[in-house]
């Protein structure tokens, strides 16, 4: 079994460093490729038997399993190099979440999928998203259900919640990681606490946060319970929260993440001449 990768940016690279890693995938069967090819041969020194290819079309017509990890507006013009090479055992992947499986369908004779990764799959943790074609063949279903189960916990989401769920999922990381930054600088500036030492807290702070949910121990809510005791120090910070209506800020997020998303979707829609939203 071939794998092949069409582009080696961030998230092609966090798949193939967690499946390399964790002996999912074989250096030998790994096929890559990047528009600059220098990125590629970087990740060949890195992994030695991997083969990096000149172009996609040399993917599209040797590996089994193709993954598209390129911006979203390059995906079409990708697809019409590649298509004619492509053929009906196949299975197409696409990890952008403005482009759905039944755009790609409609395009390519093969199996499609969309797998959304998250940067937590670089530790095997966190969850991916998944969505398949309607004629995608059970057996590719199965199997990149398994290649993400390797590096995350697999879950399959429909169009309608495709944004909402990678804003989760995938942005997630990035927005809690400016949340405890910005916790971090208020520390730094409110207290006499220097920046390194609020940094090792907050880090530990979250890792063993972590713990708790990954083992059960508490639950968010229940977490807060336990912490937040009447009369309380916690308490007294959680109401300056409440009255900076922090849930309105994320509510402003949650918009402007769907703004951003409905304009690639136009974009993109006006490229593949067909509708995201067509059921699969």
């Amino acid at each position: 079994m071939k794998i092949g990768v069409i582009g080696t940016g961030n998230m092609g690279t966090i798949l193939i460093e967690s499946w390399l890693e964790t002996k999912t995938l074989e250096p030998a069967n790994l096929l890559i490729t990047n528009r600059t090819l220098s990125k590629a041969l970087a990740l060949q020194e890195k992994y030695a038997c991997i083969e990096v290819t000149e172009t996609a079309v040399d993917i599209a017509k040797r590996a089994d399993v193709i993954f598209i990890c390129v911006k979203p507006l390059q995906i079409h013009n990708l697809l019409q190099v590649i298509k004619p090479y492509i053929n009906k055992d196949q299975l197409l992947v696409s990890i952008t979440s403005p482009l759905s499986v039944a755009q790609l369908e409609h395009e390519v004779p093969c199996s499609c999928a969309r797998f959304i990764p998250s940067i937590t799959n670089r530790a095997c943790s966190g969850v991916s998203l998944l969505s398949y074609s309607k004629a995608c063949l059970p057996k590719w279903r199965s199997y990149l259900h398994e290649l993400a189960r390797k590096i995350s916990t697999p879950v399959v989401i429909n169009n309608d919640i495709t944004r909402v769920s990678s804003d989760i999922v995938s942005c997630g990381p990035a927005f809690f990681s400016f949340f405890a930054q910005s916790f971090i600088d208020a520390a730094c500036q409110s207290t006499e606490i220097d920046r390194k030492t609020a940094t090792i807290l907050t880090e530990k702070m979250l890792i063993g946060l972590g713990d708790l949910l990954s083992k059960g121990i508490y639950t968010l809510p229940t977490l807060q319970e336990k912490v937040s005791v009447k009369g309380g120090i916690t308490g007294e910070g959680i109401k300056v929260l409440e009255a900076a209506k922090l849930h309105e800020v994320l509510g402003q997020l949650f918009k402007a993440t769907h703004e951003k998303f409905d304009e690639d979707i136009e974009e993109i829609e006006k490229q593949f001449r067909y509708d995201y939203n067509i059921r699969n």
